[in-house]
């Protein structure tokens, strides 16, 4: 059976769940970036993720191939585990979830929420290496099925239905002329290229990767898979450090200039921007093909029809106030100095005095003594104009105050802030 069948067939079986997701023009960000922009909801799925799709096609084709299977295993901190737990509900099975002792409370209990008395959820291993490996050796000792998230060919079956349904939602059926959407492992990536290749499409793709786990961007530059050493978890869905083989394969013929590297703070600020101005919640992962939006020219936005994938709506409103203040601090908003600031009465007061009528000290804190006479302060301050802090601080240096504005030292920002 061809790749186009089995996708058509995996679509249909997945009718069976949930409806196709919704792709809807939207007309804040048509009206802002002058084209039109139709967002592809995978965020209103069963489970709030497209993760579902793929977990679903591979838990069928097991049971179609071996009916006697009763176990499915596998290992996420997140949609990947809610995708597999629904399913093994549904298909009245048993599903063995390992998560890493470090999962948020709130996607455990959302886990085991979608999977009730189907699946039994074990919390084992600091880090998601130790919990997949775990999880693969349970799955070898107790005949249970591992289901991967994305290094396999049927979850990429799974995944390509989400281009099969743009296809047949896009106006008058035209392919879009640009598809944006998140990588991590590139299950999702593989699929929608591979299907758009199967049926001769002439759209281009651009992809989002975070900047803590660009493992697309450094596989491609060098033309081989890379496993990053360090990576920044806070795009959860997309924080992969190593880009899937099979995923690979199909990406490979892409450049580093058809992905986008984006910093983990600006995506902060599309989260509160849609937050704000369209009610959408979405996760970092989700916010991301929004996000890519930014670095796009004029000339590859204005007149065209551009689908960005919204890949998740599992938020934690939990982190919505360092996701607040990342956006704060990416949009020039909020900025933090250490002031040293002279013992002697008087000396606040005339600090205060400074600030404009914009400026709004969010956080004041002593860290110590530094001299005898001058003491270190922890200065957080919020400001309506970015351009306000520029004003702020000659006035500071021009009456003699002696600091320095930490919010971009890294080593610094671990430790005070």
């Amino acid at each position: 059976m061809s790749f186009g069948n089995k996708v058509k067939v995996a679509r249909g079986e997945m009718r069976r769940l949930f409806p196709d997701t919704p792709l809807q023009l939207n007309n804040y960000l048509s009206n802002l970036y002058d084209s039109e922009i139709f967002l592809k909801r995978e965020d209103l799925s069963p489970v709030r993720s497209y993760k579902i799709r793929g977990a679903f096609n591979a838990i069928r084709a097991h049971i179609a191939k071996d009916p006697s299977i009763q176990e499915f295993v596998c290992a996420s901190a997140g949609n990947h585990a809610q995708g597999v737990a629904y399913c093994c509900a549904y298909f009245n099975l048993k599903g063995t979830i390992f998560m890493p002792v470090t999962t948020p409370q709130q996607k455990i209990s959302r886990t085991k929420a979608f999977g009730g008395k189907n699946i039994d959820v074990k919390l084992f291993g600091d880090y998601f290496d130790q919990t997949l490996k775990e999880a693969i050796e349970f799955a070898n000792k107790n005949s249970g099925i591992f289901i991967p998230p994305f290094d396999n060919a049927n979850v990429i079956e799974g995944q390509a239905t989400v281009m099969s349904e743009i296809i047949d939602q896009m106006p008058d059926r035209k392919s879009p002329d640009l598809v944006l959407l998140a990588v991590g492992g590139g299950g999702l990536a593989s699929g929608m290229v591979k299907y758009a290749r199967y049926k001769s499409l002439t759209n281009d793709f651009l992809f989002a990767e975070p900047k803590g786990a660009a493992s697309l961007h450094a596989a491609l530059s060098k033309q081989k898979i890379v496993r990053l050493k360090k990576t920044n978890n806070f795009v959860d869905g997309a924080s992969v450090a190593e880009i899937g083989k099979l995923n690979f394969s199909i990406l490979k013929t892409f450049s580093t200039e058809d992905v986008k590297v984006i910093e983990e703070d600006r995506v902060c600020s599309t989260m509160i921007e849609m937050l704000n101005n369209e009610g959408i919640v979405l996760e970092p992962a989700g916010a991301l093909a929004i996000d890519a939006l930014k670095d796009l020219k004029a000339s590859e936005l204005i007149g065209k029809k551009i689908v960005c994938v919204v890949s998740g709506g599992n938020f934690d409103f939990e982190r919505l106030p360092d996701v607040k203040e990342r956006a704060l601090r990416v949009t020039g908003l909020k900025k933090y100095v250490i002031l040293r600031l002279p013992q002697r009465p008087g000396a606040l007061k005339d600090f205060l005095n400074l600030l404009g009528p914009d400026d709004d000290i969010s956080r004041f804190e002593y860290l110590k003594k530094s001299a005898r006479n001058f003491g270190s302060v922890l200065i957080g301050i919020e400001t309506t104009t970015a351009s306000n802090f520029e004003k702020l601080f000659n006035r500071m240096t021009e009456s003699g105050f002696t600091f320095e504005d930490i919010t971009d030292n890294q080593a610094l920002k671990e430790f005070v802030i």
